[in-house]
Parts: C-alpha cells; structure tokens; sequence
C-alpha cells in the first residue's frame, strides 16, 4: 500500500471531519467566538488589582495633615471614602459591610509628624476575602509610608532613616493583573477546546452507528486516529491565532519573545490535550458520559495549573502532582514568551516534558481506539 493512498484516505477523512464541524452555524459560532467571548470575560473579571477599594474613616486629629493623608488615600484610585462621619471606631462601618477597610487617625497625628518622632495610624481590613485584602493591606501600607515621607522632605524633618528604598516592577511595571492573567488564558482556553471537539468524536460516532461503517472502510486505527485530530488541530490552531490577536490588541498585552517558539510550543501543547480529548472519547460509552469526564479532567487542570493560585503556595504534594498537568508547563511557556521575551533556549525544558506528554497521551488512544474498533 503506497503512501499516496493513505494521504487520500486521511486527506478524505479530514475533509469529512471538518465539514461535518463545520456545516453548523451554532457549532462555528461556538468554536471561533466562543474563545472571544471567554478571554473578554476572563480579562476582565479575573484580576486581583484593587480599584475603588470602600474605606471608613475616622479622624480624630482633624487637622490638614490628617486630611492630607486620606487625600493620598483616594488619590491613586485606589480606595474611596464611603463613611468619614466621625464614628466611634472604623471597625463598625465593616461589621455593617459598608467598608472593606477602616482608617483611624488618632489625636495628635500632625503633632508627631512635626516633631519627627513617627505618627501613628490604624487600618483595619476586612479579611473575609483573603486575596483582596491582602493586596489592600499592602497598598494601605505603601501609601502610609510614602506620606509620612514626603511630609517629611517637604519640611526638612529629620526621620533618622538611612536607606532609600527604590523599588522598580521588572516585566510588568505597572503590576496589572491583566498582564499576567490574559497570556495564562490562552492556555486555558486552547485545552478546553481541543478536549471539547476531540471528546466527542469517538462516542457520536458510536451514538450514529457510523463507527461500523468506518471499521469495514481500509482505513487503519492510526489514520482514523489523524483524520479525526487534524480538524481539531486546525481549528486550536485558528483559535490561537483570534485569541492571541484580541491579547494582544485588546487588552495591549506586549508579546516580546519568539513567535516560532510560542507555535512549537502551541504545537506539542495540542497534541496533548488532543490526545487527552481521543483517550476520553474512547472509554466513553455515551457523549454525555464523555462530556461529564472531560469537566471533570479540565478543572483540576485549571486548579492546578497556576491560572489562579501559584504553584508554589501549594502544598509539597499537590506541587508534586501538578507535573503531570501539561497546562502547568505550557502556561510557563506562554508566560515567559509574551513577558520575559523567552525564545527556544529558555523553555525547552518545559517544551521537551509537553512533548513526552503528548507522546505518551496519544499512543494510549490509539491503542485504546484499536481496542474498540475489535
């Protein structure tokens, strides 16, 4: 059998897959604006920055220096006064869920900022949203530290400081959120629809009763296996293409590394997750049974990925486990291309451990494919 017959025969069984994915206009909406719609929602509403953050305070110096010092507060943006009524303490505009944060300026604050001897503030955070607050907390602090220093060089007051502290965000200077979380989508994204198309080719086939007919054709199990992953590569491929364009003039996300090393790696992370969709497919009885397993193999994936928490927070264990998740290495990937200008040289590694993964994911669909077809 020459070589030119199996390109046909897989070439014909493309051209199938894809009109077949294809001729819905529900099914093209969900494969090429679905992602649109993802990123844009994702971008937006997965973010850490505080913005607007409902601060209660309570001066009891009441003096300009005081209200100097909340007008540092709200001039960045990021936190506005909500209650300055003069409460007993900040702490009751949090426990009525008024304020996320309280400030209390006590008697006397613009006195020991004169005689340089150091002021004393309060702030209290509500601590139910850990992550909030804890970024809140570190703005309160910095915002603290700046005006108790400004107000000094201002006057000429010595603080008996002898370190002069200059900080600089390398990569992403202005901190944002988005920066860092827009490029981790893509990875995101690209698994759930590669998992999404590929886990349902087997099973509908089975469902249609067209997976008998395929068996009776000259088609082998590893041509069956290409015809039904090519479309998909593709449309992962165009996937990537909308999505890092949107990144990428949307949300004005730098992409500074090599383009032909961030494809390779969009390549092998593909394959990967195509092979995981096939395996799915393949011990699945029902498509409902295999969309049921694909949600249950993509959250975990998304959890333990770094997408939302870092790695390294996690316990020793789990860290240990989030090796076998090839999202883990590919959003290393796509985090060091877009922000550090990463090329092949700085991610091999990861790149190398994606394509064993791949490797050993879609040799066990096709042996589990052939055990199906007998």
């Amino acid at each position: 059998m020459s070589i030119l017959q199996k390109r046909r025969r897989i070439a014909g069984l493309v051209r199938k897959e894809l009109r077949q994915l294809l001729r819905d206009p529900k099914t093209r909406r969900i494969m090429f604006g679905s992602p649109i719609i993802q990123l844009l929602l994702f971008g937006y509403a997965v973010t850490t920055d505080v913005h607007r953050v409902p601060m209660a305070v309570v001066d009891r110096d009441n003096t300009a220096e005081s209200r100097g010092l909340q007008d540092a507060f709200t001039a960045g943006g990021y936190f506005r006064i909500v209650d300055a009524s003069g409460s007993a303490t900040p702490t009751e505009a949090l426990d009525a869920g008024d304020a996320m944060i309280g400030l209390e300026i006590p008697r006397g604050f613009a006195r020991d900022l004169d005689a340089g001897r150091g002021a004393h503030v309060q702030v209290i955070v509500d601590g139910t949203n850990s992550n909030t607050a804890t970024v809140a907390q570190g703005y309160a602090l910095r915002i603290v530290q700046r005006y108790g220093l400004d107000y000094a060089a201002e006057r000429g007051i010595a603080t008996g400081g002898g370190v002069d502290l200059r900080s600089r965000a390398w990569y992403n200077p202005e901190l944002a959120s988005r920066v860092y979380n827009v490029p981790a989508i893509i990875g995101v994204l690209l698994l759930l629809m590669s998992l999404l198309l590929t886990a349902l080719a087997v099973v509908r086939e089975r469902e249609l009763g067209t997976l008998e007919q395929l068996m009776v054709t000259p088609l082998t199990p590893g041509e069956l296996i290409l015809g039904k992953t090519i479309p998909v590569a593709i449309i992962a491929f165009i996937d990537l293409a909308i999505i890092c364009a949107v990144a990428i003039v949307w949300f004005d996300i730098p992409l500074r590394g090599s383009v032909p090393a961030l494809l390779a790696s969009a390549f092998v992370y593909i394959l990967a997750a195509l092979g995981l969709g096939l395996l799915i497919s393949t011990i699945s009885k029902t498509q409902q049974e295999a969309f049921m397993t694909m949600f249950l193999l993509f959250l975990p994936a998304a959890i333990l990925s770094g997408f939302m928490y870092p790695v390294r927070t996690m316990p020793q264990a789990v860290q240990t486990l989030t090796l076998l998740n090839p999202l883990r290495h590919f959003l290393e990937i796509v985090r060091a291309i877009f922000l550090k200008g990463a090329g092949f040289a700085d991610i091999w590694p990861q790149l190398l451990i994606i394509s064993a993964m791949a490797a050993v994911v879609l040799t066990l669909a096709t042996w589990r494919f052939r055990r199906t077809l007998l």
